[in-house]
């Protein structure tokens, strides 16, 4: 049995690293969550209204937007932490 095999050719990331990497997830589910829920606000909240005056497009295209770039941010997330 070769016990070096999930660890050959890779060093250990530094606890810097790790915390980095954890911060980028939470920042990657913050958006995806605030994403959600500007488009799905009266789903979760049916008696409250929206906090601001935007109208239901504006609303989704934002979410959206907020949405793709929490997804963009998650490659990014995903991709440098394949190649450390």
């Amino acid at each position: 049995m070769n016990i070096e095999r999930n660890t050959h050719k890779k060093d250990q990331k530094s606890l810097l690293e790790r915390f980095l990497l954890i911060i980028a997830i939470l920042f990657f589910l913050l958006y995806f969550v605030l994403g959600t829920g500007i488009i799905f606000w009266e789903r979760f909240f049916p008696e409250a209204d929206f906090p601001l005056d935007m109208e239901m497009n504006y609303r989704i295209a934002f979410g959206i937007l907020l949405i793709v770039y929490a997804f963009y941010r998650g490659v990014r997330i995903y991709n440098k932490a394949n190649n450390s």
